[in-house]
């Protein structure tokens, strides 16, 4: 009678499996021989761990093929599940039969030996299967369904935003320009606030999350020309508002990535005691306040510039926690920003910077809602009017006070796991001299 095959299960679902005979399908990431044992390290995407394989003990052929197998094989494992304290799993696997699915002709291009970070990049499809690429990415996922679960739990409604735009949202400098038909040029989005704007007169709270596209010719640690960016669009909030739920947003997002991603941060080598003093009120400063500490210390900055990555290091510096800095200068920030009634040649804004050095997370401001004086900063701006006639006419039906903010997923995410540069925290960074793979 043929036996039944063992039950295929994931490696992270392996100590519900103890003393069962069970299969593995995945990958080889390491081989180690000693005489009669072959010590074979497994991932599965789910996790890893230690199969053992005993010469005599498993079956021959499994136990000759494993001697041949070169790193990245694909292969299907059978064994039973044994549990060991000194396994970093709890758990491993003793071998009795082994598949392979397919055994590379060659060895793996990505090495257990030191590469440069241009090597890597270019061979990010494969640089992704080693351990920090996965910690990273984990994280990522967690920190998007954290932040999409804070804002299903409190009502707010997704708006999908077009990536193709004709209105510019932030800076016409750094636009991509993309050829459209016999209409001319379109855009692909820098931001999706204001067909936002439009959704949350409709649904009262609104958000949405995607791609973004930034032209700018910048080879900052920060920066990348394509990222990924949460946006809130909220109907009668002032920016005292805005900045609380900024506020709660992130605490609830740090407190998700300490319970969820132990492990990833483990591996990263995060220090998580900085996380955990990520407690509320997050402190304010006001821009003229920061220009004037800046220049104290020396820095060249004049009031009415807006802050650059030395002066946003140097100002979160002085904190354990997120910083708002408020009221930035008009002529500084976008023309949708609401005039601060204190201060008109101030916006009612704020931008968020993360503790550690790491900069500009969150850029939020309540929005102007009044229709002439949109027009005005529109025309300041030598914006073409046409394109913004639907966003003006959100200001002639039913126009309320209302704010918002966009959130830089991979700024964030750098933060949260303490690395050093952006391009690490997407799966295929975008930068200026950067397009394969």
């Amino acid at each position: 009678m043929k036996q039944n095959a063992p039950s295929t299960v994931s490696i992270a679902d392996i100590a519900n499996y103890e003393n069962q005979e069970i299969q593995i399908t995945g990958w080889l990431y390491n081989l180690r021989s000693k005489g009669k044992i072959h010590f074979l390290q497994l991932r599965d995407g789910t996790g890893r761990i230690q199969g053992v394989a005993v010469q005599g003990e498993c079956d021959s052929a499994t136990f000759e093929t494993i001697g041949n197998l070169k790193m990245e094989a694909s292969v299907l494992v059978c064994g039973r599940v044994r549990k060991d304290v000194r396994a970093p799993s709890g758990y491993e696997l003793t071998v009795s039969r082994l598949t392979v699915v397919q055994n590379p002709q060659e060895d793996f291009p990505i090495a257990k030996k030191e590469h440069g970070i241009d090597f890597l990049l270019e061979n990010r499809h494969l640089w992704l299967r080693s351990s920090l690429p996965i910690a990273l990415l984990r994280v990522r996922h967690e920190a998007i369904a954290s932040l999409r679960n804070f804002y299903y739990n409190r009502g707010f409604v997704l708006i999908d935003t077009p990536i193709l735009t004709g209105s510019i949202g932030e800076s016409a400098g750094t636009l991509f320009e993309v050829p459209y038909f016999d209409m001319g040029n379109a855009y692909l989005a820098q931001t999706g606030q204001l067909y936002l704007e439009a959704a949350c007169m409709a649904f009262g709270k609104v958000f949405n999350f995607g791609p973004t596209f930034r032209a700018e010719k910048s080879k900052t640690r920060r920066h990348l020309t394509e990222f990924w960016m949460l946006e809130a669009e909220v109907a009668y909030l002032d920016n005292e508002g805005n900045l609380q739920l900024q506020e709660d947003m992130i605490c609830a997002l740090v407190e998700d990535i300490l319970s969820r991603c132990q492990e990833e941060l483990k591996t990263l080598g995060r220090d998580v005691e900085k996380l955990k003093d990520i407690t509320p009120p997050f402190p304010r400063l006001d821009y003229g306040d920061a220009v004037r500490w800046l220049q104290g210390q020396g820095s060249g900055i004049e009031w009415g510039s807006d802050l650059g990555a030395e002066e946003e290091t140097v100002l979160a510096d002085r904190y354990d926690k997120p910083v708002f800095v408020v009221n930035y200068p008009k002529k500084a920030k976008a023309f949708y920003m609401k005039e601060n009634p204190d201060n008109p040649q101030t916006v009612l804004c704020a931008d968020l910077l993360a503790p550690e050095g790491y900069g500009e997370i969150i850029g939020g401001s309540q929005r102007e809602d009044d229709h002439d004086k949109l027009l005005s900063r529109i025309r300041e701006e030598k914006l073409p009017e046409e394109t913004y006639t639907w966003y003006l006419e959100l200001r002639r039906f039913g126009s309320v006070p209302h704010s918002g903010f966009g959130i830089g997923l991979e700024r964030t995410v750098t933060w949260l796991c303490g690395i050093h540069h952006i391009r690490e925290a997407i799966p295929f960074p975008r930068t200026i001299s950067r397009l394969y793979p």
